[in-house]
């Protein structure tokens, strides 16, 4: 089993691994994750994930609920402000949201990797990279786990372009994509490589694959959208997509009312027979927050898979074979980036895997929020 760390390490210098605070400190207690038998649907293969323990995580707001509320307001660099909590007054009256122009950050103008983010709730808001932000001059996907404190002045958002063709206002502010997440394969290309040609090349990619698994029609209509968004929200390919990920989700979600007592915290994922991913969360009731948009991601992953590389059929890995890819952080590389009291995310690079995990650093926390594990 996978022993996580907390990050509850006193040292000086910190560096978070799998059991142990590498410089510095006393070893951390740790996490035991254990794998269970798989639902299967197609060339879809789906492992629960249980723990012994779990943490509170109600305080944290998602995006998509953000973006529902209009607490969390995403635009582009110098486009339209969002409502901004000023200070308290200092006579005591209450406070108003009111529209401000982004303070501390000039207008320079809209930027394809960039955005701005505010956060005017009461809550220390999560963002999963893959997450969709539709909107703007082109639709974006966040490009790494990151927390974003309660009352945030307006952040520099790191994104990806999901959208290669279009430079023109659709809408001035970003709502989000609540059917799903980009799938693995283009969430591997924004977390880990970083790059966004790689992101545009593996849009393309999808796009392609999935166009070919439709009718004439719905293909025709794909290729006049560059929307990856929209691509995923077509009628045809929405059926494909539910037709795979529906019986999994209701199965899965009777497994996660059996297993609550077991703490059902996440997923082990195989495509064609082969492990290819894994999403890990500080709790269950945050991943049933996640699960509808993490299971149609895997799904539009399965229905758009490689050409000649679709085994229908295929054997299933085994629990043990889940198990295996989910203990091994046997990293070469590591790397760290952190924001001082708000949250840390660790890189860690193995010989044929990219690993991510968000921990907490929040008051009252200093717990692993999401880890996700990626086969290269």
């Amino acid at each position: 089993m996978t022993n996580i760390a907390r990050a509850g390490c006193l040292a000086t210098t910190i560096i978070v691994w799998f059991g142990v605070c590498i410089e510095g400190g006393p070893k951390s207690s740790g996490i035991s994750y254990k794998v269970l038998s798989p639902v299967t649907q197609d060339n879809l293969t789906v492992f629960p994930v249980v723990t012994e323990s779990t943490f509170d995580t109600h305080s944290f707001l998602t995006l998509d609920e953000g973006l529902r509320s209009g607490s969390v307001v995403v635009a582009e660099e110098g486009g339209t402000p969002g409502l901004v909590r000023p200070h308290p007054p200092r006579d005591g009256s209450p406070e108003v949201w009111e529209e401000h122009p982004y303070p501390q950050h000039p207008r320079r103008g809209a930027e394809v990797n960039r955005l701005m983010l505010t956060n005017n709730s009461d809550r220390p808001l999560i963002l999963l990279a893959g997450e969709i932000v539709m909107g703007g001059k082109q639709d974006r996907v966040v490009g790494k786990d990151r927390l974003i404190p309660a009352r945030s002045e307006p952040i520099d958002l790191s994104v990806f372009c999901v959208e290669p063709h279009r430079w023109v206002g659709s809408t001035a502010l970003f709502g989000g994509a609540g059917f799903a997440m980009a799938q693995p394969s283009v969430r591997l290309k924004a977390m880990a490589d970083k790059d966004q040609q790689a992101v545009w090349d593996e849009v393309a990619r999808s796009k392609k694959f999935v166009a070919d698994a439709v009718s004439a029609p719905a293909a025709q209509a794909i290729a006049g959208t560059s929307s990856y968004a929209k691509t995923l929200e077509n009628r045809e390919v929405q059926y494909r997509m539910n037709a795979v990920a529906g019986p999994i989700e209701r199965s899965y979600d009777k497994l996660m009312h059996e297993l609550r007592a077991q703490n059902a915290v996440g997923a082990v994922v195989a495509v064609n027979g082969e492990i290819v991913w894994a999403d890990i969360f500080a709790s269950g009731s945050l991943l049933e927050k996640y699960w509808p948009k993490l299971v149609r991601s895997y799904a539009a992953e399965a229905v758009s898979a490689w050409p000649g590389r679709t085994k229908w059929g295929a054997a299933v890995p085994s629990a043990g074979a889940a198990q295996a890819f989910l203990d091994d952080f046997d990293a070469r590389r590591e790397s760290v980036e952190s924001e001082p009291g708000v949250y840390r995310n660790t890189e860690m690079v193995g010989r044929d895997f990219d690993a991510f995990v968000l921990t907490s650093l929040l008051p009252g926390t200093g717990f692993n929020v999401h880890i996700a594990k990626m086969r290269r």
